[in-house]
């Protein structure tokens, strides 16, 4: 399970920014409020919202004590994966990604506020595609306690709803058995087995890929789950 980054400045944040810039481009959803408030999408147990800066210790933290448990199904770490300096220039990436309807990458916290992991939506396609591919990663201390169970309808929700895809693809290792088993749960369908589809810790490999559709979306089994923006 791989993904995520932050956000925060002197002034106001890129994230910010790119929350006040994006109702001005015509053909990007109009999915930001006019002014700059906190994104959130709340669930019963866990809330999503920009990365920021001020994330870093926790970020750095937690993917430091987790690098083990999740270096087996990322692309390989670079040397200075967990530095600040990489981490600010990760935030700056999201929030250009943001602003040109490119990705949508969050995190994943407990409702007292621990972070415990990421989920996005990269490689947007517009167009005739109106799709996106789903990421996500969670810490080791709080995998196989169902929260990334619980943060899938959030994003999914936002995806269908608010950025108005059509489809939403994720791929996954053979062998990890827990992300397949997630993907089934929030309603994808695996489509296919790609041979050497990504580089991963170093190597090709392969993937089973999977998807669903906005017409697979039934709000009905996930009626509990907030599909608000909160600010």
């Amino acid at each position: 399970m791989g993904l995520k980054s932050l956000t925060a400045s002197e002034i106001a944040s890129p994230f910010d920014a790119a929350i006040a810039m994006a109702p001005q481009r015509k053909s990007f959803p109009r999915i930001f409020l006019a002014r700059a408030e906190p994104f959130r999408l709340a669930g019963e147990r866990v809330f999503l919202r920009l990365p920021e800066r001020g994330d870093y210790e926790d970020w750095a933290s937690l993917r430091g004590r987790s690098r083990n448990f999740l270096v087996p199904w990322e692309p390989r770490w670079p040397v200075d994966a967990l530095s600040r300096a990489s981490f600010r220039t990760r935030v700056a990436r999201y929030a250009e990604d943001w602003r040109t309807d490119q990705a949508y990458n969050l995190f994943i916290f407990t409702l007292d506020e621990t972070l415990i992991g990421g989920v996005g939506l990269s490689n947007l396609r517009r167009g005739v595609s109106e799709t996106a591919s789903l990421g996500y990663w969670i810490g080791e201390p709080f995998a196989q306690r169902g929260y990334m169970t619980a943060a899938l309808p959030l994003v999914l929700a936002f995806a269908f709803e608010r950025l108005r895809l059509h489809r939403v693809e994720a791929a996954c290792l053979p062998n990890n058995t827990p992300s397949r088993s997630l993907l089934v749960r929030a309603s994808f369908r695996q489509e296919g087995y790609a041979r050497q589809y990504l580089c991963i810790e170093g190597k090709w490999q392969d993937h089973l890929l999977f998807a669903i559709l906005r017409e697979d979306w039934d709000g009905r089994q996930f009626e509990k789950v907030p599909r608000t923006i909160e600010s």
